[in-house]
C-alpha cells in the first residue's frame, strides 16, 4: 500500500498564529518560500518529512498533533456526521468536505461540536440537555488523556512510598494511617453487599470489600490518597474545565482521582521504560506493577509527556451487546475509539468467545488507515454466588506503522493482509461485505430483482 500523504494545513496555520508569526516570518525560519507555506496551509501541498522535522525542531510541539487536531476529527469523522439521513438531499461529495476543512476549519469544528451536542444529529434541532458523560469525555480528549501535573505529583509520591516499603499497598496504608489518620479495614460482603469502597469519616476508616483483588485494593487505597494529596491539582483542572453541570464536574474529578491512583501504581518514567523494554507486553506489565489488565491498558493511552512519549494507543470497552462504556483516543486520533458504531468483523467482539485470552488483529479502515489491535475480556469484582456476573471486552490499538515495537506483533506482517472493517454498517460504504446488516446512511438503495450480490444491500455509490 502506498504511503499516505499528510495534509495538515489547519494545524500549521494554528501553530503559526499561536507563535504570532506572519507567513513570511515562519517561512524564513523553515527555509522555504512564503508561497509554498501558503500552499501547505491551504492543503494544496502535503507536509514533507523534511518540513515536518523542521517544524518539530523550530517549535515545541508534538508532530502527532498535526493529525490529532484536525477540525471535527478530520475528513473521515466529518463524512460520518454528514452521512446522517437529514443531509441526504444535499449530496455532499468527499471533495467538498476536504475543501471545507481546508478553507474554513473553524466553521467545520463549530458544526461538529453543534452536531455532537444535539445528540448526534437527532434531527429535532433541540438539545435534550447537557450530557455530563459526553462533556467529561470531551474534556479528557482535549488533554489527550494526559495530565502532566497529576503525573508529576503521583510520580514523586510513588518514589517516596517506594523508599519506605517494597509493598505499595502496605506503604499507602501506612501513609494514610500516619499522615491522615485513616485506617484501612477489609469488610465481608455481608456487611458491604452493594459497595466496593466506602469512606467512613466518623470512624476514620477506608472500608474495602473483601471481594476486591490485590490490584483493586491497591487502586482503591491510592484513589483515597489522590482525594487528599492531589486535591489542589484536581481542583485546578476541574475548575478550568468550566462544566455546565455539577454532575459533569464530579464525574471529571472521579476520573482525575483514578488517573492519579493509576499513576501512583504505574509511575510514568518507570512504566514507560518497562513498556519499551518488554515490547508493551501487557501481561508482563500487569505482574511487574501489580495492576489489572484494564488498568494497564488505560495507562497506555496516557503516555504523552513532552520529551518522553510512549506509543499513541486508544482504548475502548464494550459489553456483549456492543454498547460502549469506556473509550479514550489519547494521542492516536483513532476513529475506532471515536465512532459510535463498530464492525462485527473486528475481533474486539470475538474476545467474549475466549475469555481471558488476547485477540490480536490487523485491521484496515475504508480510508486505508491500518491499526494493530489487541482485545481481551475483563470481569469486574464478583458478587455472591448466583448473582449477575458482568463481563466486558477491552480493546486497545496503535497505528500499524508503529506496531512493530509491540511484543504481540512478532510474527505479524504489518504490511500484509489486513481485515477490512468499517465503523458500523450505517457509516460503512464497502459494497462487498457479506456481514452487512444495514445500508449506509444517506445512500439510496438499488433494488434489482434479477441479481443478488454478496451483500443483502446494494446502494448508490459516491
Amino acid at each position: 500500500m502506498a504511503e499516505r500523504k499528510l495534509f495538515a494545513g489547519h494545524a500549521v496555520r494554528r501553530l503559526r498564529r499561536q507563535a504570532g508569526l506572519t507567513q513570511a516570518a515562519m517561512a524564513e525560519v523553515l527555509a522555504i518560500s512564503s508561497s509554498y507555506l501558503n500552499l501547505v496551509e491551504r492543503n494544496q501541498r502535503p507536509l514533507s518529512a523534511t518540513l515536518l522535522v523542521k517544524l518539530a525542531e523550530s517549535y515545541d510541539f508534538d508532530p502527532r498533533a498535526l493529525t490529532a487536531g484536525e477540525p471535527g476529527g478530520g475528513d473521515a469523522a466529518m463524512r460520518r456526521r454528514l452521512a446522517d439521513p437529514m443531509f441526504a438531499d444535499l449530496e455532499i461529495d468527499r471533495n467538498e468536505v476536504g475543501e471545507w476543512l481546508a478553507g474554513a476549519p473553524g466553521g467545520a469544528e463549530a458544526f461538529a461540536r453543534a452536531y455532537d451536542r444535539l445528540g448526534a444529529g437527532g434531527g429535532s434541532g433541540v438539545s435534550d440537555g447537557v450530557d455530563p458523560v459526553a462533556e467529561v469525555r470531551r474534556e479528557i480528549e482535549r488533554w489527550r488523556g494526559h495530565f502532566a501535573d497529576l503525573d508529576g505529583t503521583a510520580e514523586a509520591l510513588a518514589d517516596e512510598l517506594r523508599l519506605g516499603a517494597g509493598d505499595l499497598y502496605g506503604a499507602i496504608a501506612e501513609r494514610l494511617r500516619v499522615k491522615h489518620q485513616l485506617t484501612i479495614r477489609i469488610l465481608p460482603m455481608d456487611v458491604m453487599p452493594d459497595l466496593l469502597r466506602r469512606l467512613d469519616l466518623h470512624a476514620r476508616q477506608l472500608q474495602l470489600s473483601e471481594v476486591l483483588d490485590p490490584a483493586s485494593r491497591t487502586f482503591a487505597a491510592a484513589y483515597q490518597l489522590a482525594q487528599i494529596e492531589a486535591r489542589a491539582e484536581i481542583d485546578a483542572l476541574a475548575k478550568g474545565a468550566d462544566f455546565a453541570d455539577r454532575s459533569g464536574e464530579r464525574l471529571f474529578r472521579r476520573h482525575l482521582a483514578s488517573y492519579f491512583a493509576a499513576a501512583v501504581m504505574m509511575p510514568y518514567a518507570r512504566f514507560l521504560r518497562a513498556c519499551e523494554s518488554t515490547g508493551y507486553d501487557l501481561e508482563l506489565l500487569q505482574r511487574r506493577f501489580g495492576a489489572g489488565f484494564e488498568q494497564v491498558a488505560h495507562r497506555l493511552t496516557t503516555l504523552h509527556r513532552v520529551g518522553a512519549r510512549g506509543l499513541p494507543f486508544f482504548l475502548i470497552r464494550i459489553d456483549r451487546a456492543g454498547q460502549c462504556s469506556k473509550r479514550f483516543s489519547g494521542a492516536s486520533a483513532s476513529p475506532l475509539a471515536e465512532a459510535e458504531g463498530r464492525c462485527p468483523l473486528w475481533r474486539l467482539h470475538h474476545a467474549f468467545d475466549r475469555p481471558g485470552s488476547l485477540a490480536v488483529q490487523l485491521v484496515e479502515l475504508e480510508d486505508g488507515a491500518r491499526w494493530l489491535t489487541i482485545a481481551r475480556t475483563v470481569t469486574p469484582q464478583r458478587r455472591r454466588y448466583g448473582g449477575v456476573l458482568a463481563e466486558f471486552a477491552v480493546g486497545i490499538g496503535v497505528a500499524a506503522e508503529l506496531g512493530g515495537a509491540l511484543a504481540v506483533a512478532r510474527g505479524v506482517d504489518l504490511k500484509g493482509d489486513a481485515t477490512p472493517i468499517g465503523l458500523g454498517c450505517r457509516a460503512c460504504h464497502r459494497t462487498d461485505c457479506p456481514q452487512r446488516s444495514a445500508p449506509p446512511a444517506g445512500r439510496a438503495l438499488l433494488i434489482n430483482e434479477r441479481d443478488r450480490g454478496v451483500s443483502g444491500f446494494t446502494f448508490a455509490g459516491d
